[in-house]
């Protein structure tokens, strides 16, 4: 996983790298141009050195041709062989020699050869001497360097902290819009530049979403309210028929279903509502929800999906204190997907719901699913293998919304023996 650092801490780093490498480049280009220069002018002086002792022996041999910090040997051509053999072959110029004193130490010289009027004059000087001046230099700089490369990190955290405070300022008032539950204007609270920038965009961006949001808000209040309307119509209408004196047996059964179609339109038409709004509601004030009742309320408006099948519908409540602190249509529209599903997949055999230890679990004996698949069944529009080649759709993913909005967690998974599914939700 690529790890992510804070835009702060990137400035900081990246300057405090730029000043550093920056004085390390100066140091080396220094220390060469030190060492260029130096040997050039070591290297011109002795050659005019050993020029003009050459003159000075050829117009009067008497003088001396050393001083006191050059050493000099003039000599003719005859008497060469008193001087050192590796001497002898040298051409005019000047040479680097090296050589090995007493206490075993090595000595580096540069040695001035000029052959003129029948001489050659031989001027040496002692180069070591400038290796102490050389590593003292050297010493300083590398002070130079880390001292340079600390002030560099020191200024590249006063910068970064004065660069981005618009910008954690900007963030620090986006996140206040959760506290007061609306959007403010940002650009009156920065400068014109770029951060200032970003604030209006971000204004014009939260203008159109708030505008977006409100037309949503007002669609799904005139659409629920002139849905549950007709459904309160529905409801009022059935009822009255079901007091009727003559009315049949028949008859009466079907004002049921009408009567169970009608209050469970008006659960998913209050659910939805609640999702398009993000909206968590709870119960009344110090009442909750049971779980096992809502269960057996579902339980009973689905059993005519039964259609004379050979199957089974079992209720088992381990704990009849679990509930909840939610509408009890919210936890009856994900009921009635989970339980409708394992009807409608199960052809034969039992659907056994459990309520119990916090949770309640739909059990069923059909076709069972994948493992691989249990997951993508509640994302929209993904239909599951089963009765008739069709599926849940839309249901289980209300059914994945409604419970995140709730904090619960739903869960499919195949059975132990793989002959069917079991769906959960663990209330938290």
């Amino acid at each position: 996983m690529r790890s992510r650092r804070k835009l702060r801490f990137r400035l900081i780093v990246s300057f405090a790298l730029f000043g550093f490498g920056l004085s390390v480049l100066f140091a080396v280009a220094a220390l060469n141009i030190r060492v260029k220069v130096e040997d050039q002018l070591v290297t011109a002086s002795l050659q005019q050195d050993v020029d003009q002792a050459v003159e000075q022996v050829h117009k009067d041999p008497s003088k001396p041709a050393g001083s006191e910090l050059i050493e000099a040997w003039m000599r003719s051509e005859r008497t060469l062989y008193n001087m050192p053999l590796a001497w002898q072959a040298l051409d005019s110029g000047v040479h680097d020699i090296y050589e090995t004193a007493e206490d075993g130490t090595t000595h580096h010289y540069k040695l001035a050869v000029r052959r003129k009027y029948g001489l050659i004059g031989f001027i040496r000087y002692d180069v070591s001497r400038d290796d102490l001046g050389k590593q003292q230099l050297l010493i300083s700089v590398i002070g130079a360097v880390f001292l340079f490369g600390l002030l560099s990190l020191v200024l590249g955290l006063w910068l970064s902290r004065k660069v981005l405070k618009p910008v954690t300022e900007l963030a620090n008032r986006l996140r206040d819009f959760r506290k007061v539950g609306k959007a403010e204007p940002l650009a009156p609270y920065f400068a014109d530049d770029e951060v200032g920038e970003l604030a209006h965009a971000l204004d014009e961006y939260s203008a159109r979403l708030t505008a977006m949001v409100e037309r949503d808000r007002e669609f799904n209040s005139d659409v629920s309210h002139e849905l549950r309307t007709p459904l309160a119509v529905i409801a009022s209408t059935t009822e009255l028929l079901q007091g009727s004196p003559d009315l049949t047996e028949k008859l009466s059964e079907r004002l049921k279903r009408i009567e169970r179609a009608s209050r469970q339109a008006t659960e998913l038409i209050e659910a939805l509502l609640l999702l398009s709004r993000a909206e968590r509601r709870g119960p009344t004030r110090g009442e909750t929800t049971e779980v096992g009742k809502v269960a057996a309320d579902v339980i009973e408006s689905q059993r005519p999906q039964v259609r004379g099948k050979p199957l089974m519908i079992e209720l088992v409540v381990q704990d009849e204190a679990v509930s909840v602190n939610a509408p009890a249509s919210v936890l009856s529209v994900a009921l009635t997907n989970l339980i409708g599903n394992a009807i409608k997949y199960t052809l034969e055999g039992t659907v056994r719901v459990e309520v119990g230890d916090g949770r309640i679990e739909v059990i069923d004996t059909g076709p069972g699913i994948k493992p691989e698949d249990a997951e993508r069944l509640f994302q929209r529009g993904v239909r599951g293998e089963g009765a008739g080649g069709s599926g849940a759709g839309l249901g289980l993913a209300i059914v994945r919304r409604l419970c995140e909005l709730y904090g619960w967690d739903v869960s499919m998974r195949p059975r132990d023996d793989g002959n069917g599914a079991v769906a959960c939700i663990k209330f938290s």
